[in-house]
């Protein structure tokens, strides 16, 4: 009846369409232009509000936000079960205990002999040779060493001139010893101070009262010193085979002059296993990336999906894995379509990780891997194909629209994502270059920046040796001292190349950090 009535509507709509004053036409045609009007700022709205649902929901698991910006209770897992066992170590359990100093070490040796029998009284005589041995730990009183240079002035006997001594070359006019430079360094540069911290620590652990305006003058002493091994460390990055890289924003300002547009700065990192190398510059375009990697890199590099790195040829690129899930957990998310997509995707990433983990513990071989694989591989390149065939507008921002950007930007870059599966020693993602760049970042939250050029450079030399340093298992107070001992009198520094021993190879420095 309704289908009837409609036909009826719409034939006398159109015999009496000419019939129709004018001025009820014109209204009509009014109306129709309203409603489309109405209707376009309905799907404008609905568009934005769905990119707004999308921003609220944003978290550590489908974008670039750190773990600390979710919400409470956000990826909470659920409470276990009450275990039945006691608190502690358990039976068979190999305990821990903190290790002994050789004797040899020990400032004195103090030996405690039972005198007699704990059950029957009796005398007791003998020696053990394998005693219990307890140790307590003390820090002697620190005070400074001090050597006073007196010069004297004495007045020449004919021509009564006075004349003063000078200081020997090898004595630094600074007024502080090497190991002090080195130390300033270490609390500001390692440990993260701020300089009237440093200060006060110098003051009350150490006994040496400093000003302000000397704690900086020493970090610039330190980070001039480091230099030429920090320099030799970027040499080494660029001749590498395999390189992580990855990059966040910083604060530089313009104090003295060299930051006059007032650019946000940014600090790259680019990591191997045992050397990994900070920069801080004024751009994250291209150039930046060259100036990190070197203008003739020729090894493989693994990063994310970040245009400065598009200079290298994908078939010596890894993209990120990481990166990628959290694209395919956004998509996934979105409404309509996308979800269909974005879970097919999320399923196929799930499944390559469970055997990248086979892989990693050994118990599926990599020839069996890559043969696997091929199946993960063609079902993404589908799903990504599949959303590639949807029409959008070059200005539309309806999800559906974002998730075919993404998914064509993807199959741009799809011969990257794989070359994990066929190259040893890749990892499918960049995850060293972020952990080696998190300390930067709590740096910069709590010091706000440098505020100059040589700030800058003391705060990507600090991050570079200690982080190489810390993953080669050398101490980073002697190095720093002994880059001021031949900073100071202009001999060869020390490397922050990977020290191999005649006993050692680099797959033991590799095995051992």
């Amino acid at each position: 009846m309704e289908h009837k009535c409609a036909n009826k509507l719409e034939q006398i709509s159109q015999e009496d369409w000419g019939k129709t004053p004018t001025s009820v036409k014109k209204l009509v045609e009014e109306m129709a232009q309203q409603i489309e009007q109405q209707e376009k700022k309905i799907a404008e709205v609905l568009t934005a509000q769905e990119q707004l649902l999308e921003k609220i929901n944003q978290t550590s698991k489908n974008s670039s936000l750190p773990p600390s910006s979710d919400p409470p209770g956000f990826g909470k897992k659920q409470p276990k079960q009450k275990s039945s066992k006691k608190r502690g170590g358990q039976a068979g359990h190999k305990g821990n205990s903190r290790d002994l100093y050789p004797i040899e070490e020990c400032s004195e040796v103090i030996d405690h002999h039972p005198e007699e029998c704990a059950n029957c009284g009796a005398s007791l005589t003998g020696v053990d040779t394998n005693p219990y041995r307890h140790q307590i730990v003390e820090i002697p009183p620190i005070s400074p060493i001090v050597i006073e240079h007196r010069l004297h002035q004495l007045t020449c006997s004919g021509c009564r001139t006075k004349t003063r001594a000078k200081l020997p070359e090898f004595v630094n006019p600074s007024g502080y010893g090497v190991r002090v430079v080195a130390l300033v360094a270490l609390l500001s540069g390692v440990y993260r101070n701020s300089q009237r911290m440093v200060q006060s620590a110098m003051l009350e652990v150490f006994g040496i009262s400093i000003s302000l305006g000397t704690v900086n003058k020493l970090r610039h002493e330190a980070s001039n010193a480091l230099g030429c091994c920090v320099d030799e460390a970027k040499h080494y990055i660029q001749s590498a085979n395999i390189v992580g890289a990855d990059e966040t924003s910083f604060n530089q300002g313009n104090i003295d002059g060299f930051n006059p547009e007032q650019r946000k700065a940014w600090l790259w990192v680019a990591v191997t296993p045992l050397v990994t190398f900070f920069e801080i510059t004024l751009t994250r375009c291209t150039q930046g990336a060259k100036n990190l990697l070197g203008e003739n890199f020729s090894g493989i590099l693994n990063s994310d999906r970040h245009g400065a790195y598009n200079w290298v040829d994908l078939e010596r690129r890894q993209l990120c894995w990481a990166h990628l899930r959290r694209e395919f957990i956004k998509i996934s998310e979105r409404p309509g379509v996308s979800a269909q997509l974005g879970t097919a995707l999320v399923k196929q990433q799930e499944k390559l990780f469970e055997l990248w983990h086979r892989v990693r513990d050994g118990t599926l071989s990599r020839d069996d891997f890559g043969e696997l694989v091929q199946e993960i591989r063609s079902s993404i390149r589908a799903t990504l194909l599949e959303a590639d065939e949807y029409q959008i507008t070059a200005r539309e921002k309806t999800p559906l629209a974002k998730t075919v950007r993404t998914c064509r930007q993807l199959l741009k870059v799809e011969a990257a994502i794989w070359l994990f599966v066929t190259t040893p020693d890749v990892e499918p993602t960049n995850n060293a270059a972020e952990r080696a760049i998190r300390p930067a970042v709590i740096w910069r939250r709590t010091s706000f920046g440098s505020q100059t050029q040589a700030g800058s450079h003391f705060v990507a030399r600090m991050l570079t040796v200690v982080t190489t340093l810390k993953s080669q298992k050398r101490n980073v107070l002697e190095f720093i001292t002994q880059a001021v001992v031949a900073a100071r009198g202009d001999n060869t520094p020390p490397s922050l190349l990977p020290q191999v021993t005649p006993c050692s190879d680099d797959s033991e420095l590799l095995k051992a950090a």
